[in-house]
């Protein structure tokens, strides 16, 4: 009997002292975890082209849509015509 309560109080300790950590610690994980999504998104964005330089007043640029590659008429099948048989 005294083995289960020692049981039970070890696991109780050990529950509420990793709680405790836990809500000692997040504040800084969630800095961390922050700081990196920063990062991350600083270095996809730093590499934008179009942010490069910026266009001297009045010259124009204009970019044009590449054409398409799928340009396929094939049919998908053939239409059925039906009626509705009644009984």
């Amino acid at each position: 009997m005294m083995t289960f309560l020692k049981t039970i109080l070890v696991i109780l300790l050990v529950y509420f002292g990793l709680k405790f950590l836990i809500r000692l610690l997040t504040p800084y994980i969630m800095r961390y975890v922050a700081k990196k999504a920063g990062q991350k998104f600083e270095q996809a964005f730093g590499q934008n082209p179009m942010r490069s330089e910026p266009q001297k007043e009045g010259k124009v640029t204009i970019d044009k849509k590449p054409p398409s590659t799928r340009r396929t008429k094939e049919t998908v099948g053939e239409y059925v015509d039906f009626e509705e048989i009644k009984e």
